[in-house]
This record gives structure tokens, sequence and C-alpha cells, in this order.
């Protein structure tokens, strides 16, 4: 069995199709997967996808992108609040991005501590976006763990090896998208073939980041397979 261990199925590209989605998913083996909350003002869309199909958990968070426009975004109890639910699975995405800053970077770690606090109290995994920041991610995720630990993954790997290496060590995931299969991702696919095995996950990100064959298409749950075999043959298993 393949899980998809990070989609956003409430987009429109695949919510508006979501049947067929899930059969193609399916008949690539792919039968599990998890639809991640971006802002806790919208969490009720990826819950309810979880309510109705039994082969979909969801994620409750605040994304960095959305940190500045989030009124809650950095309010441990609405996090708390918003994963009170049998189908959550996860607290995020979370984290920083500094290509795009469209939060104030204070307000995106803020945000990003205040999720990592959800996430330990929860025993839930935190899901991590990193983006041109991963110094600070994993000076972050270093400081909160002396404050108790909390599990984690790097979703959507796009990082150099330092940060993988360091989110390992303290027993973070590393989840590989459609990036693998890029021809220019050959610095990604090294930390893919150094990561522990039992450190790894696989996502699609969907409805982006299409992986080779299926680039310029939405990408859509089905398509984990293709990184999964990326993947296998990186690792020569």
């Amino acid at each position: 069995m393949i899980i998809d261990s990070h989609a956003h199925l409430d987009y429109p590209q695949l919510a508006d199709d979501l049947p067929a989605v899930l059969a193609r998913a399916h008949e690539a083996g792919v039968d599990r997967v998890i639809t991640i909350g971006v802002k806790l003002t919208t969490v009720d869309r990826p819950r309810a996808l979880a309510e109705a199909n039994d082969n979909i958990w969801f994620s409750a968070g605040v994304h960095p992108h959305e940190a500045g426009n989030e009124a809650d975004a950095c309010n441990v109890d609405a996090f708390l609040s918003a994963a009170d639910h049998p189908r959550c699975v996860a607290i995020g995405e979370a984290g920083l991005d500094y290509h795009y800053d469209y939060a104030p970077r204070d307000r995106q770690a803020e945000s990003f501590r205040a999720q990592i606090t959800a996430a330990r109290e929860l025993d839930l995994p935190i899901i991590v976006h990193a983006r041109e920041a991963d110094n600070d991610i994993a000076d972050i995720i270093e400081d909160e763990m002396g404050k108790g630990t909390f599990r984690g993954v790097l979703h959507c790997f796009s990082s150099g090896p330092e940060l993988a290496r360091r989110a390992i060590d303290v027993g973070f995931y590393v989840s590989f998208s459609g990036i693998l299969t890029f021809k220019s991702a050959a610095a990604i696919q090294q930390v893919a073939a150094d990561s522990p095995e039992d450190r790894i996950l696989v996502e699609t990100d969907a409805p982006y980041l299409a992986p080779v064959p299926m680039r310029g298409k939405p990408n859509e749950p089905a398509y984990t397979s293709h990184t999964l075999a990326k993947l296998a043959e990186i690792r020569n298993t």
C-alpha cells in the first residue's frame, strides 16, 4: 500500500473531480491520503473530506504564507481545538518560507512555534514547510526539542543535506515529492540516497509539482507511484 502523505484535496483542481481522483489513486496502489490544512479559517474543508472518505485523513495548521492573515496563527488553543478530531493525524503545515516572505518572518516563526507546542501536547507530528530558511528551521526545531520531544516531517523536501541531517538526528522524517524525479534535483536525490530507510516518506503536494513523466499536468495522489519508483531507483531497492 502506498500513502500520499501530503496533498491538498480540498483545492478545486482535485475537489471538483474527487471521486475520479480517488479512483485513479486506488488503481495506482495509493490507498491512503493525508489532506493538509493551510488555514484555521478553512480547516473545515479538509476535515469534511476526511469525514466523508475512509481513506482520507487530515491535518490542521497555518501555512507560513498565511501567518500574517490568520488571527489565530499563534494561538496554541486554536490549534488544539482544530485538531480535536479522530481523523486529524497531524499539525500543519507550518514552518518558514523566506522565498516569498508573504508574512513577516517573526510572525512565521511565532506561528511555527505555536504549532510545535500544539503538536507536542497532542502527540501528533508536525508537518514542516521549509523554503530558503534551512538554518532557522533547524534552529527552531532543535530549540523546541529542548522543551520537550515532538515528532515531525520535513515535507516536500527541497533543502540541503544539513537540514535533513539535523532533522533526522532529532527523530524527524523527510518526505520527498515529485521534485525528486526532476533532472535538476541531483542534490535532493543524494539526500534521498543517504537518508535512513525508516525516516523516508513520499508525497505529491498535489495539485502542485507533478513528477516526471506527468510534468505539466495537475498533480494528484495517483502520481505518488512515480516518485516512489524514482526513490527505489535512487536507493537500489
